[in-house]
């Protein structure tokens, strides 16, 4: 391992600063690491007025929304406003051809006509504690039962020795929940007591042509003009604790909401977010980044590019193809979007030369130190990322190119394996085999699904794939596409489907209307037995996991040397310095309400209005719809108190806090603690701060809050809920 010349070693002590607007820092240690810095960019409160373990706190208002999103109480009555699209499956779920709540919106004017949603969960952290001495005691204590050294890191192991911490007795209690999660990858551990409500219900939603605006087009996108908001309800029993569905339970009390402010924001205010964002990057090595960028994110771009420009060919030709792939393309276009802008990322700034300078800033330290363990971490890293490189681009190719890209590949094989052992003797269960394999053709060939595209997209993904991949290394049943059609992919193909059950029309026609028969014909025995559809997608997955299990021999230790590469960056540069990664644990992130300029002569504003929603209108594109009632609000101005001192009104706005999926609803608040925005994106530009923080360019998008009670009060006519919340009077 080479280090740098020492000239340029001694030019890089700013690099392992942290950006004033960079983080995601843990709540309780805010005094110690950045509240300073915070009260000089404009915060009014102090430490414990945002967490205080012992009191109410802002701390109190946050919650962990359904499984990956964020929501904040906005009333004494339990309200909870979070994204549309993180209550999106919530609102499809009691949409109706009658009743479509997505297309229209959804308002419930009175508490008994709010909706139940169930499985819906928010959670509330009660208290978080430092367990580091108490999970290292219990490691020391299980190490004969840690064959292979995996408890440090391992949730189920952590979880079980939370719940020991806990006790029974407060387990026993409604909701309660606890949970110990590793940090620096496990150089720091702390446990998270929590209140689990779990009946939530559906109180308002306006239409996706509001809540959607610009869909995915728009995705990753700034300026931005969409009003990405709903409303939920959390509901008890009489006595304030969690409770399942009843109609006998009431709404929440809770200890905490959040007051709202309506006096807008300006360039440069500071703002701070609280949230659950998800997964982070920022002790990546220098090899791992060029791992993401050379292997992971490279496979993405060039197959989902392939996949989407053959698929958006087939759609524009037919507008019934249109409908069936829309949401098909639009979700490969998702990821596809995030790889281009981190590796556009990683390159602009040169990621992997600032990472290297991170690791030989340690070295440096470790050998004046001697602290030999920290280069034998980094060695080791560096060895196991080389040695995986041809499996890593083999499975990423495997997934990017065939499990993702091929339809058929996906294949139900349930159906089909109950079938072989009834043929084989080994079963006499012939009616359930005969059932599932009709439901496995009800999923394959659902009404989003159109044989015609599957063959193009498959031929144009297959070919890629083996012009990529070295012939002894693709699945076992590719061997048929080389000997007996000479690579010939479109012939092969057409094998596929001419001699499948599931893609062979008349094939299906005959098996569905008399199964028995069509088995007993020895000919259609043989053909089911050898199934070219079937044997792919079995053949796929094989090649799956055997790649998985290859690279699974480098798991334990590749955590090892990272959690040992941690303990040196922590060592090194005390315990406050740094935040720990994303994992969905409570933290804040803070910064300033800005615009930027991504590149020469282009300059965004911080803040977008609704004159760019009507600018933006395409009344034939479901994306850029705009209704009526939208329409004759702006042109009558009519904005009640929610316009800006200029007439104008606000809805998004840009801030530089450092945020990732999971923040998606986080309150975004100003220096007093008051709700001025809602997260519910980034930009294009600002995806690679998942590895490292980019603040001329990386921006969170945020519907103002002012956009939100717009359209409650003057949209929706849902004034009801306005007069619950607390807004100051300006």
């Amino acid at each position: 391992m080479k280090k740098l010349v020492l000239c340029l070693f001694l030019c890089i002590s700013f690099i392992f600063t942290v950006s004033a607007d960079e983080g995601m820092w843990m709540l309780h240690l805010l005094k110690q690491q950045k509240l300073s810095e915070m009260q000089k960019l404009g915060l009014e409160l102090e430490d414990y007025d945002i967490y205080n373990p012992d009191g109410r706190s802002l701390k109190d208002a946050v919650v962990f929304f359904g499984r990956g999103c964020t929501g904040e109480v906005i009333s004494s009555q339990g309200l909870v406003l979070t994204n549309h699209h993180c209550g999106y499956g919530q609102i499809q779920s009691h949409s109706t051809l009658e009743n479509n709540y997505l297309e229209d919106g959804f308002w419930a004017m009175t508490q008994a006509e709010e909706l139940p949603n169930p499985g819906l969960t928010v959670t509330f952290i009660d208290q978080l504690e430092d367990v580091t001495d108490y999970v290292r005691q219990c490691l020391e204590r299980d190490k004969d039962q840690d064959a292979d050294g995996v408890f440090f890191l391992s949730p189920s192991y952590l979880q079980g020795i939370a719940q020991e911490k806990a006790g029974e007795e407060f387990l026993s209690l409604p909701g309660r929940e606890v949970e110990i999660k590793p940090f620096f990858n496990g150089n720091q551990y702390f446990m998270f007591t929590k209140k689990v409500y779990s009946d939530v219900r559906l109180v308002g939603a306006p239409p996706s042509s509001i809540g959607k605006f610009g869909a995915d087009t728009d995705n990753w996108m700034w300026p931005r003009h969409s009003g990405d908001f709903s409303l939920f309800r959390i509901y008890a029993d009489k006595e304030g604790n969690p409770a399942e569905y009843s109609p006998e339970n009431v709404p929440l009390r809770p200890t905490r909401w959040l007051r709202i402010s309506t006096g807008g924001v300006n360039e440069n205010d500071f703002v701070m977010m609280l949230g659950f964002p998800g997964t982070t990057h920022k002790y990546y090595t220098s090899w791992e980044v060029a791992e993401r960028r050379d292997i992971d994110n490279k496979v993405r771009i060039n197959m989902r590019e392939i996949r989407q420009n053959t698929m958006l060919e087939e759609m524009l030709n037919d507008p019934a193809v249109n409908i069936q792939y829309a949401a098909k393309y639009s979700g490969s276009t998702n990821a596809y979007k995030n790889a281009i802008g981190t590796n556009w990322a990683i390159d602009m700034r040169d990621f992997e030369q600032l990472k290297l300078e991170q690791q030989n800033r340690l070295l440096d330290w470790a050998g004046n130190n001697r602290k030999p363990q920290y280069a034998e971490a980094l060695d080791e890293i560096e060895r196991m990322v080389g040695e995986r490189a041809d499996l890593r681009y083999r499975s990423w190719m495997l997934n990017e190119g065939i499990i993702r890209g091929v339809e058929f590949a996906n294949v139900s094989q349930k159906g089909w394996n109950l079938l072989l052992k009834v043929l084989e003797g080994g079963s006499r269960n012939i009616e359930k085999a005969i059932l599932q394999l009709k439901e496995d053709y009800a999923l394959f060939a659902d009404k989003d699904y159109n044989i015609d595209v599957d063959k193009k997209v498959s031929a144009a993904m297959i070919s890629e794939y083996v012009r990529s991949i070295d012939r002894e290394k693709q699945p076992a049943f590719f061997g048929l596409l080389h000997t007996q059609y000479d690579g010939d992919v479109k012939a092969f193909i057409d094998y596929i489907f001419t001699h499948s059950l599931f893609g062979n029309q008349e094939t299906w026609i005959l098996f569905s209307t008399d199964p028995q028969s069509f088995i007993s014909n020895k000919g259609r025995r043989e053909q089911l037995l050898n199934d070219p559809m079937f044997l792919f997608a079995r053949s796929v997955r094989d090649e799956a996991l055997s790649l998985a299990n290859q690279l699974s021999k480098y798991d334990v230790p590749f955590s090892i040397a990272r959690q040992t590469y941690l303990e040196g960056i922590l060592a090194m540069d005390g315990p406050y310095t740094h935040f720990p990664d994303a994992n969905l644990t409570l933290r804040l992130t803070y910064g300033q309400v800005k615009g930027y300029q991504p590149r020469d002569a282009v300059y965004y504003n911080y803040q977008t209005t609704l004159k760019g929603v009507m600018e933006k209108e395409e009344p034939d594109n479901w994306e850029f719809m705009v209704t009526d009632k939208l329409k004759k609000l702006y042109r009558e101005k009519d904005f009640g108190n929610y316009a800006r001192t200029d007439g104008n009104m606000p809805v998004n706005f840009a801030a530089t806090t450092h945020s990732t999926g999971g923040n998606s609803g986080s309150p975004v608040l100003n220096g007093k603690g008051e709700l001025i925005g809602l997260n519910f994106d980034r930009n294009w530009e600002g995806v690679g701060g998942d590895i490292q923080y980019l603040p001329d360019y990386q921006r969170s998008i945020i519907v103002d809050i002012r956009y939100v009670l717009f359209v409650i009060d003057k949209f929706a006519g849902a004034g009801h809920l306005i007069e619950e919340m607390s807004i100051p009077t300006i």
